[in-house]
Parts: C-alpha cells; structure tokens; sequence
C-alpha cells in the first residue's frame, strides 16, 4: 500500500520534520516517527515469516559471484584456495549472527545498518562509518548485476540462435542487453517494502540454487581438462600477486548479505516473548547451508576441470552441452533480479528517508521517478565499465570487507564490551584483523584489474 500523498506543510511541521542533531535517542525516535507515518520501504510490512529470511538471505549471499569463485582458486590454489572459502565461510557466519543479536538491544529494534552504527559511535560518526561502505556494495552491486544479467541474456540469446539454426543470429552488443535487462526493473523496482518482493526473492533464491548445480554437475561432466594446471607458473609475479589479491575481494564479494541483514530482520514482527533473532537465525542456518554447497561444491568441482584456465565465469568455461549453459544463463538472469532488488530496497529506504525528511511526499508518482532514475543510472553505469571478474574483487574488498568481515565485530566490542577473559573479545580482533587485510589487498587487486581491463574495452560496444 503506497504511503498517502501530504498536503504542503506549515512552517511548524517544517521544523518538526527537520533530523534532529542532538543524542542517539533524539535520532532513533525521529527515524520511528517517520517509519510510523510514511510507510518506508524497509519497515511498513513487519509480517515475515521465517522462512522469508531464508530466501531472502540465499537470494542475497549465493549471488553471481559464487560463479566466479573457481578464478579466485586459481590464484590461490588448492591449500590457500580451501583455507580462505572456510575461513570466509566461518568469520561471516559469526559476523552475521554478531548483526542478529544486535538487531534488539536496550529496548530499540536497529532496522538498519547505519542506526546501529549510530548507537555505537554516535549519530554523526556513525552514519559516516556505515553508510559509504554500504552503499558501495548495494550500489556496487547493482551495476555488477545489470553486467552479469545483461551478460547472460546476451549468451542466452546466442545460444539458442544458433541451436535453431537462425541464420547469422546478429546479436547486439553487451551493452543493449544491458539497456534489456535495466527494462525489466522498471517494473519491479516500483514494489512498495522488502515482503512484497517475497515471490521475487523466492524465485531468485531456487535459481542461485539451480545454476550452482548446473555449474557443478557441467564441471564434472566435462571432466578434467587436458590444459588444467593448479599453480602460478604460467603468470608473471605482478599478476599472481595482484591476481591472489583480486580473489581475496571476489571471496568477500560473495558475502555481501550482511549489508541487508538487519533490513530483513527489521520484516519479522516482535512478539513479547520471542526475540526476532530467534525467527532470524532459523532462517539464516538454512540459507548457510545452502550457501556451504552452493560455494564448495561450485568452487571445487570448476577448479578441477579448469585449472588456471577458468574464466571469470565458469558457466563459459563449460561451453556444452549447450542447452545446460543456456538454462545456467537463464537462472542467472532470474536471479541476479531477484537480488538486484533485495540489494536496491536498503537504497530506495535511504533516498525515501532523505525525501520525508524535506517533506517530500513519497507516495506513487515519487517513487515511480527516483526508482526509475536509480535504474537508469546503474545500467548506464554498468554499460561504462563491464568487467564482471574486477567489479567483483573491488566492490567486494572495498565494501563487503568491513560490512561483512570486521565492522560487525567493531560494534560488538563498543556495545558488548567483552573482557579478555571472554572468547569472544578473541574471535572479534580475529575478524578485524583478517578483514581489514582483506579490505585492503583485495581493493588494490580488483583496481589493478579494472585499469587493465578499461585498457582494451571499447565503450559501449
């Protein structure tokens, strides 16, 4: 149900609608009232069910980038490659549940990142520490999707033109099915809250599902190519280490759920006698199980067949039979829109906000111009700078790094102020400490890789 259109506000409500800038309390009270009146996006439906969760956290973590895990082993290699898939596997599970418990605390509910920020360093610092690099990644992702949903759309079309003998099959460029796949949001993107895009999210969560079987059962069909090779001999020194580098970020890439976890959690309603981290945490063991076989099943099954030779996709590593690689392509599509719209919802919240707060109505015709701008804007951005394997390993380093790897473990310290004696004061300097190394190599690796590929692109093709 969109929210009422409001008539032109006095002078006073100008005033009382204007952030206030004062103590935490004085911002969290601001932000409920506009959640009570405005009907945002992330907390005007709070009727998920738990299983909601579970979908909603398969669609948003087993994303595209569990395809390009087979190139990050490549430059890490069997020992390293398996160390840093279970040790990513275990730190982000840990740092997802830090965000669940923290979702409900001192009698607050924390419906978005950036609010918990500001509980623990202050309204102003907080916002500042959470905001860009979460925007990074929901934004980050947003371009990185359209480039992958335009990619297999692409693929797809070719695939079967050529199946049905259609002549020639002149495909347009990359970037006209780019502009097809923005299309396709146009629509979608106008869903009011997080529960009404459930279907969409569900769908999207069987294809992640379907395409990792597909990419692992099509590994094992080809077998092991004649040419896989599993070391670094055939790079040179600078491209291994930038390439060890780049994986590190396409590893964390792969983790980026954490950015709107407590947006899905904000769905499920409170019950006085039930945390909602309890519903939450249901659905997340559910989704990390899935997770669990989606990545090393796809991740060891493509390294095997390929060797160094993987591509950043492994779907085009397979190649046939043919009619597999166009139903893989196909599930992509499906859902990487699926999550381009969870990753979008915590956006369209922040903007919407923005809006309210200047006594900007947010009911239909608003909505229909920012989102469709927001799309507009992805796509053209993702038409400038398509190189799907790169956009990986930098967004993912840059911005899942600390949203993922250690600023959850940050905030537990500030809010929980574990002794030393605690375990968990231990785990959390673990998490920081790896997550920031990850942070920090695996942004230099996927920037190296971006400048190189923008060497040789010619834009808009």
């Amino acid at each position: 149900m969109d929210a009422p259109e409001h008539a032109p506000p006095t002078k006073g409500e100008v005033e009382a609608n204007k952030a206030p800038t004062g103590t935490y309390g004085d911002v969290m009270e601001f932000n409920n009232k506009l959640d009570v009146e405005y009907n945002l996006p992330i907390t005007s439906n709070r009727n998920a069910k738990w299983w909601y969760s579970a979908f909603h956290n398969v669609t948003a973590i087993v994303g595209a980038g569990v395809l390009g895990l087979p190139s990050a082993m490549s430059y890490l290699g069997w020992p390293a490659g398996i160390v840093v898939l279970v040790l990513s596997w275990v730190i982000s599970l840990y740092t997802l549940w830090q965000l669940v418990k923290m979702h409900e605390m001192d009698g607050r509910r924390f419906n978005r990142y950036h609010e918990l920020g500001q509980y623990a360093f202050g309204p102003k610092l907080g916002k500042w520490i959470i905001m860009p690099p979460q925007l990074i990644v929901m934004i980050g992702l947003g371009i990185t999707y359209s480039v992958t949903g335009g990619s297999s759309l692409h693929n797809f079309y070719t695939i079967v033109c050529h199946k049905n003998g259609m002549g020639e099959c002149h495909s347009a460029g990359l970037s006209v099915w780019i502009i097809v796949f923005s299309a396709i949001h146009l629509v979608i993107i106008q869903a009011p809250n997080f529960n009404s895009l459930s279907g969409v999210s569900l769908a999207a969560a069987f294809m992640s599902l379907s395409y990792s079987i597909i990419a692992f059962a099509g590994s094992i069909n080809v077998g092991r190519q004649p040419d896989a090779v599993y070391n670094l001999n055939g790079f040179t020194k600078a491209d291994g280490i930038f390439g060890v580098f780049n994986a590190l970020g396409t590893v964390a890439f792969a983790y980026g759920g954490h950015n709107v976890i407590l947006e899905i959690q904000a769905t499920l309603p409170s019950k006085p006698n039930q945390n909602t981290s309890v519903p939450m945490m249901r659905g997340v063991y559910v989704a990390y199980a899935v997770v669990s076989w989606c990545y090393f099943g796809v991740s060891i099954a493509g390294y095997w067949a390929f060797g160094n030779n993987v591509m950043s996709n492994v779907i085009f590593s397979i190649g046939h039979p043919k009619w597999m690689v166009a139903m893989a392509d196909l599930f992509v599509t499906v859902h990487v829109i699926g999550s381009y719209e969870v990753y979008t919802m915590p956006v369209l919240d922040m903007i919407e906000c923005s809006l309210v707060k200047h006594r900007i109505p947010n009911g239909l015709p608003t909505r229909l111009v920012y989102r469709s701008l927001y799309v507009c804007f992805t796509g053209f951005l993702a038409c400038t700078i398509p190189f799907f394997g790169d956009l990986m390993g930098f967004i993912g380093a840059l911005g899942t790094g600390p949203t993922t790897f250690w600023l959850p473990s940050v905030i537990w310290l500030v809010l929980k102020k574990p002794g030393m004696g605690n375990w968990h004061f231990w785990a959390c300097w673990v998490c920081i400490f790896l997550g920031v190394i990850v942070t920090i190599v695996g942004s230099i690796g996927g920037l190296r890789g971006i400048i190189a590929d923008a060497s040789t692109y010619k834009i808009y093709q």
